[in-house]
Formats: C-alpha cells, sequence, structure tokens
C-alpha cells in the first residue's frame, strides 16, 4: 500500500495524492510530502524509491530486502536510517518489534515497514486533523515520528517491570513449575529490547551531534530530547534484566532449598531404618524353627515380642536424636 500525504507549498493544506500525482508534487521544493509504503511485496516499491526519488539501489536494497538493527547512512542528498517500534503482550510475555526503514530528503519524508507500526498510524492521524505539525519541514517530521516510535518502548517496559515483580513475588511465596518458564521468556524479552535500545540510542545521538544537509542546525536539539528518553529506557531495561536475574537466582536457591529438605527427610528415615535393616539380615528371624534351632531360653515368642519392641522404639529414639542433633547444629 503506497499512502503519500502532502502539504502544498500555499499553506496548511493536508491532501492524500494519488501515486501518479507524486513526481510533480516532488518538483516544489517548498511541498512537504510524507510516503508511507507497507503490506506489500517488495518489488512494487523499486521503481518507485530509485526511478521517482533517485535512491541509491544498495539502499534501496537495504530497505526492501535486508534486515538491520538500528542504524543510519548519510548518502548527502538523503539519509537513510532503520528504526524499530515495538508492541507487547502482557498474555504471552512477548515483545514484537517492527523494523521501520526512513528516508529523509529536502521535502520528503519515505517509511517503508512490512508490519503495521501503531506509531506510524497515530503519527498520520495527527497530522491528517492538524496540518500545522508540518509547517516545520522534514527533519521535525522525522524527529515526531522518532519520538512517537520510541515513545512505545515505556508502556513496553512497564509491563515487563510489573511482570518481574509478579514473578519475584510468586518465586518468594509459591513458586511452581511454570514460574520457570516465565522468567526465561521474560529475560529473553529483555534481551530483545536491549539489542534494540542500545543501536536506537546512537542513531539518535548521532541525528543529534553530527551535521547532515537535509538536518537543520536547529532542529538537532530535538533529537537531543529522544537520546535522552533512549538513555533512560536502556537504563531501565538493564535494571530490569538485574530483577530478572534476580528473580532466577532466589527461584534457583528455592528449589534446592526445598530438594535439600526432600533429602533431609530420606536420610532421617534411612538412618531411623538402618539398625532394623541390620537386626532382620543378621537374625534372618528365625525364631520359630529353622535350619540352626536356637536354645530353648532364647526360641519362642518371648524373643519374638522383644524384637519387635526393640524395632519400634529404636526408630522412634533415633528420631529424637536426630532432631535434637539437627537443632544444634542449626540445619
Amino acid at each position: 500500500m503506497i499512502r503519500i500525504l502532502c502539504r502544498s507549498s500555499q499553506g496548511a493544506t493536508m491532501t492524500e495524492l494519488a501515486p501518479e500525482q507524486l513526481v510533480d508534487a516532488l518538483k516544489v521544493k517548498r511541498n512537504l510530502i510524507w510516503v508511507d509504503l507497507s503490506g506489500e511485496a517488495t518489488e512494487k516499491y523499486q521503481p518507485l524509491l530509485i526511478d521517482t526519488f533517485g535512491f541509491h539501489p544498495l539502499a534501496v536494497e537495504d530497505a526492501l530486502i535486508e534486515t538491520h538493527l538500528p542504524k543510519i547512512d548519510d548518502w548527502d542528498e538523503y539519509i537513510y536510517l532503520v528504526l524499530y517500534g515495538v508492541d507487547f503482550d502482557p498474555a504471552k510475555l512477548e515483545v514484537d518489534s517492527h523494523e521501520i526503514d526512513v528516508f529523509l530528503g529536502p521535502n520528503y519524508l519515505v517509511t517503508h515497514h512490512t508490519e503495521p507500526v501503531a506509531a506510524i498510524e497515530r503519527l498520520r492521524s495527527i497530522c491528517q486533523r492538524d496540518a500545522r505539525r508540518l509547517q516545520r519541514g522534514t527533519d521535525y517530521l522525522l524527529f515526531e515520528l522518532a519520538d512517537t516510535i520510541v515513545a512505545d518502548f515505556m508502556p513496553c517496559l512497564d509491563g515487563l517491570d510489573e511482570t518481574a515483580n509478579d514473578l519475584e513475588d510468586e518465586v518468594f511465596n509459591n513458586p511452581t513449575k511454570e514460574t520457570l518458564p516465565r522468567i526465561f521468556t521474560l529475560k529473553r524479552a529483555a534481551i530483545h529490547l536491549r539489542r534494540i535500545l542500545s543501536p536506537q540510542r546512537e542513531v539518535m545521538n548521532r541525528l543529534a551531534r553530527d551535521e547532515y544537509r537535509v538536518i537543520d542546525a536547529k532542529e538537532r536539539i530535538y533529537f537531543r530530547g529522544v537520546y535522552d528518553h533512549l538513555v533512560r529506557l536502556h537504563d531501565i531495561n538493564e535494571g530490569l534484566r538485574d530483577l530478572i536475574g534476580g528473580a532466577l537466582d532466589i527461584y534457583l536457591s528455592a528449589v534446592s532449598n526445598r530438594l535439600n529438605e526432600v533429602m533431609r527427610i530420606l536420610t532421617l528415615v534411612t538412618v531411623m531404618f538402618l539398625p532394623l535393616t541390620f537386626l532382620t539380615g543378621f537374625f534372618g528371624m528365625n525364631f520359630f524353627g529353622g535350619t540352626y534351632e536356637l536354645p530353648a531360653p532364647l526360641a519362642g515368642p518371648l524373643l519374638f515380642f522383644s524384637a519387635v519392641a526393640t524395632m519400634i522404639i529404636m526408630p522412634l529414639v533415633l528420631y529424637f536424636m536426630l532432631k535434637q542433633y539437627m537443632r544444634r547444629r542449626k540445619l
């Protein structure tokens, strides 16, 4: 789909142009044109980008075919940059990222994305309602786009942070077998955000500090604000990663303690029954006949009931002795 917004040179009129009108509109240097490409085969856009706008084939290939982390390339007459928008699904604890390829020229802004991006739709809606947002040129429009994209990161991080706190409480109170997969899912989401935030921060830093032909010097300060926002987001994400790592350590420690408690009980039971195993194994319990006859005073019901009493009393005595020993050793 090719969508074209144009603010005419006569004033604040905003119109939706057909692709056939684009060539004539680009010839008027005071026009401001925003072309948004999405949702169709990339081959359809190559003639438009190469023939109409005159972009270098390598830049077009980067935009339409290859996938990149956030970056910026200066082609003198225009700049090409890659930004990322995000969506957060609280139910699945997943962060969906959307690559946005941007070309910025003297009087045009071209955006390309293969999936719907909420930030672009919001900004287009704002521009259609209020054409004055486009009075300051394409460089300011790029700032508006970058600021709108970055604004979507905060709700995403807030959702991850809230989920991490809930997981931490769950780990302390009642960890289950579903807790560990949720922790790893949350950790993957934080790592995915880190891979986006770090290079996107550097892109904004370059836009704020480097000199580009298509960006006015007085507009660079606005990109510095977006850069500062990304720095804060990156710091929040790093703290979130530490929180998730701590929750994972606590979970593994809790599982280890539960395993130690189980082993403690099993060891106690084993020690309690060890003398009984020795007794039954040594004597064979042959009280009423067998290959070897015991003397009369040792045979018969008296010895049988004595052995039964021993087998009942001895585990109880060992239990209390081991309990006192563990209490003294604080085990």
